[in-house]
């Protein structure tokens, strides 16, 4: 592996050390944001299906503890610390930390994709129905300014609509704001955000308000389904726990299979983890059986992202093949 001139700080928690023995942990931990991406963690731990496969695997009573963070920086800092095991963001996130870490003992990796879902940029300014009407009166929340997901989505709208040199044109008026607060001020109109770019069910809660409208899919932008968030970790982790990684992995993409087979099921874990009060049942249903929605482990169009970003230069190192940033558990399958 290229190696990077960085330094991350190297934190000796008890779980590597043991690692370091030869032993599998005995507790991991996974950490998810605010949404219906993370609903395939949700089942995973309703299920306790990374228990189930841990003990297939020969990792008996494996304690696995799920929280849940408000953004992306919190998320990275609680990976690269040691004190998280798993995470879910966006392929630009990944792609930002496998480019400053590959080759080093804190190399991010994603174990696998979580699904594809798209983004909807939501607007409530009466003044404004497409990106070209967004002036520096808007203000965008997005979940991380620049690194996000929302971001760079938005800058790959920025360059389709006024070309290649014009690709930040809009990050001055992007804020971080989590997804929940972004729809309280959407819907409030009572602060500075005029704009969000939502990912379900938060976009549906806004769009039911009226003069609440929708100016960008960010299918439209990619040409088609993209992967919306991917599992990351420490691939040193992987290395010294093979067994438990195989679990996290195979659960992952059993609650997948589940979320396809039964949304109506699924939507019922989304509401107990949720607390979920807006919709009803049938109504969150509908969400999760989405046609845009993908529930795979599969990466979709990742390298879009990769490539749009080592293009504008914000990835310095561009790799030669999707599976550079994976583990082998998802290195096996027929991604992109």
């Amino acid at each position: 592996m290229r190696r990077r001139d960085v330094c991350l700080g190297l934190v000796a928690m008890p779980a590597l050390i043991r690692s370091a023995m030869g032993q599998e942990v005995s507790r991991v931990a996974l950490v998810k944001q605010h949404g219906l991406p993370y609903l395939p963690l949700m089942v995973m731990e309703q299920f306790k299906l990374v228990e189930k496969h841990a003990a297939r695997l020969g990792v008996p009573s494996l304690a696995v503890q799920y929280t849940t963070l408000g953004g992306t920086a919190s998320l990275v800092e609680a990976l690269l610390s040691g004190q998280m095991n798993f995470g879910v963001t966006g392929v630009p996130g990944l792609a930002t930390l496998w480019d400053k870490t590959a080759g080093t003992i804190r190399e991010v990796r994603a174990l696998a994709a979580v699904q594809a879902m798209p983004f909807m940029l939501i607007a409530n300014n009466p003044a404004v129905n497409s990106i070209r009407d967004l002036t520096a009166k808007d203000k965008i929340a997005v979940p991380a300014v620049k690194v996000s997901a929302q971001a760079v989505c938005l800058q790959m709208a920025a360059t389709k609509e006024w070309g290649p040199d014009q690709y930040a044109r809009l990050d001055p008026l992007t804020i971080t704001l989590p997804h929940p607060d972004a729809t309280v001020a959407i819907v409030s109109k009572l602060l500075e955000v005029t704009a969000h770019y939502a990912v379900a069910p938060y976009y549906q809660y806004e769009l039911t308000v009226p003069g609440i409208r929708q100016i960008l899919k960010s299918y439209d932008t990619f040409g088609g389904q993209v992967t919306n968030g991917v599992m990351i970790m420490l691939k040193s982790f992987g290395d010294s726990n093979r067994k438990t990684s195989e679990a996290v992995f195979a659960a992952l993409d059993e609650a997948n299979n589940r979320i396809r087979m039964d949304p109506k099921a699924a939507a019922q874990v989304y509401m107990t983890a949720t607390n979920e009060k807006r919709n009803n049942l049938d109504e969150v249903a509908l969400m999760v059986s989405d046609p845009d929605n993908v529930w795979t482990t599969t990466p979709i169009n990742s390298m879009k992202y990769l490539e749009f970003m080592h293009r504008v230069g914000t990835v310095k190192n561009l790799p030669i093949s999707w599976k550079e940033m994976y583990m082998p558990q998802t290195q096996a399958l027929a991604g992109s």
